[in-house]
């Protein structure tokens, strides 16, 4: 592949309230779902890495966990790694919703930028559509008086994959634009650096988190044991654990003869085949792994 001139790529990190749509707009824009979403704050738990494709550049947008005032080691390390990731980006994007006043939350994140002075700084107000005109004017100035940013970009509300193309690529253009002259990053082909065990941990927990408590999501990590390839069934076994920290959370989660287990696995498993593209065996095991957001060396088997 030859680089036209002026062809530029670089990392963009979306920063926001927990809960605020940065998973969700990461997927629209890379057009594939490789962040897992939930309307439970505090879903993403790592840095997940995907890439936007343009003849004019790449964007490899990197989705972090949502910045808080951390209750647990984990919340603690999650925040670390919000950290690092944003010291190495060129551009970091401060999502605020146009239908939401500015609150503690936003200019707590809005402070933390100031420790970045490397990356470029754009506002991207979202839900633009769900606001009404005052509160949109009201909204802009609000976020322009925060800091003297490189751009302010509105969009309007991004559901799963039906975004409005027209929004999607105007945000991807002004961001590419912000990027630095540079070749490709990662190959042409590339949606993930994740890998595919990684993504099904993910939709596991991702299918776990609805429908129970404001409490327990927090309280719920998934581990791969074993994924078996079988060739002649044109099947893959895969073999998962489902943590959680206390026994009354393993009954909730495991529900009335085990009907709620049943059902997290069947979703989960309809989102893995796609993912895979090939029928999948699930197998759910549910333990009890105490106070695990506490403990540094469960954190650590855990994959934190």
């Amino acid at each position: 592949m030859s680089i036209p001139p002026g062809f530029r790529a670089g990392f963009v990190s979306f920063v926001g309230r927990p809960n605020v749509g940065k998973s969700t707009l990461t997927n629209a824009l890379v057009g594939e779902k490789v962040a897992i979403t939930s309307s439970k704050p505090q879903t993403t738990r790592r840095a997940i890495r995907g890439m936007v494709h343009r003849e004019t550049g790449q964007l490899i947008v990197v989705d972090t966990p949502g910045m808080h005032r951390p209750r647990t080691l984990l919340g603690e390390r999650l925040n670390s790694i919000v950290q690092n990731t944003i010291a190495d980006v060129d551009v970091i994007g401060l999502c605020v919703p146009a239908n939401e006043k500015l609150g503690p939350g936003d200019r707590f994140i809005n402070e933390q930028l100031d420790a970045f002075p490397r990356a470029k700084k754009v506002a991207i107000v979202t839900k633009m559509d769900a606001a009404s005109r005052p509160e949109i004017t009201a909204q802009l100035l609000a976020v322009q008086a925060l800091r003297d940013w490189d751009d302010i970009i509105p969009i309007s509300s991004i559901s799963s994959y039906k975004a409005s193309r027209e929004q999607l690529a105007i945000l991807t253009t002004q961001l590419i634009a912000l990027m630095p002259l540079s070749g490709p990053l990662y190959p042409i082909d590339a949606v993930t650096d994740e890998s595919v065990t990684s993504r099904v941990a993910e939709l596991i927990r991702e299918a776990s988190l609805e429908g129970v408590s404001e409490e327990l999501p927090h309280s719920i990590a998934v581990t791969i044991d074993d994924m078996i390839e079988r060739d002649d069934k044109d099947l893959i076994e895969i073999y998962a654990n489902l943590f959680v920290e206390r026994d009354s959370q393993k009954g909730i989660i495991i529900g009335h003869q085990g009907e709620r287990l049943q059902d997290v696995g069947a979703r989960a498993r309809a989102e893995i085949e796609k993912l895979v593209g090939k029928q999948v065996f699930l197998s759910l095991r549910v333990k009890v792994a105490k106070d695990w957001q506490r403990d540094a060396k469960q954190l650590g088997r855990l994959g934190f």
